[in-house]
């Protein structure tokens, strides 16, 4: 016999097979050629956004405002009053909030305990020295996005600093000094996050061009100045200049 198969006999299971699995797969179908799926797209959630003054304002001012109001209108200052001093005690650990009431003079309108300072009496020479600043402050802006709840960034170190460390031959001097929430501080007020809504807004209100800070060692109105070993020889001069500001506020 011949052992040699023809053409055909050999192409024979391959077309077999073919239609076979043209049959299972569905790709027999004359048809158009149908297209693939899209593909799912796979997206991340959007990063949380940084808030904004505005952001925060939305959200705390209408409960803060229902406190701050009545303690104004008990004082009789027009809320929200056209300036405000925050009177800054170190060694009482407390704040005394002033406003401008009648004839443009100021009123008392409560205080707030600090809750954690650090350092001692005496002013803030350089970085690292874990000192509150001591002198008469602006607030710069307001940050939202604080570690600390909210704060207001302090203006140290203002011209009075910067002067004096030139005299002394200091540089160096510090600063990202903050009035913030919780009760934790280094160089800083922790005011707790109540007190620190309640000063954002109203500094927010007011405007930080009409907010005023004095950061004394104590209260100058009503103790001697502090006696201070090793103190640079302008501290008198700094002590004077706080103990004037600070006769403008009559308890």
């Amino acid at each position: 016999m011949n052992a040699s198969r023809s053409p055909l006999s050999q192409l024979a299971p391959a077309l077999a097979c073919g239609l076979l699995a043209a049959l299972l797969t569905g790709c027999a179908s004359r048809g158009p050629t149908q297209p693939a799926p899209p593909k799912p797209v796979v997206t991340r959630p959007p990063a949380a956004r940084t808030p904004s003054v505005r952001s925060v304002l939305a959200k705390i001012q209408g409960p803060v405002e229902q406190r701050l109001g009545p303690m104004f209108s008990r004082v009789g200052v027009p809320y929200p009053p056209r300036r405000v001093w925050l009177l800054a005690f170190k060694e009482e650990e407390r704040i005394e909030l002033w406003a401008q009431g009648a004839a443009g003079r100021p009123t008392f309108v409560r205080e707030y305990p600090i809750l954690r300072t650090s350092g001692y009496a005496g002013p803030k020479l350089r970085e690292g020295d874990f000192q509150v600043p001591e002198g008469v402050y602006r607030v710069l802006w307001l940050n939202p996005a604080s570690s600390y709840h909210l704060s207001m960034k302090l203006d140290y170190p203002n011209d009075f600093d910067r002067a004096m460390a030139r005299e002394d031959g200091r540089s160096n001097l510090g600063g990202d000094i903050f009035i913030h929430g919780k009760n934790e501080s280094v160089g800083c007020l922790a005011m707790g996050d109540d007190a620190i809504e309640e000063l954002f807004v109203l500094a927010a209100r007011v405007g930080v061009e009409n907010t005023t800070t004095i950061i004394a060692p104590h209260d100058l109105r009503s103790k001697p100045l502090p006696a201070i070993e090793n103190r640079p020889p302008w501290v008198g001069k700094l002590y004077a200049t706080l103990l004037a500001e600070l006769r403008r506020f009559s308890p």
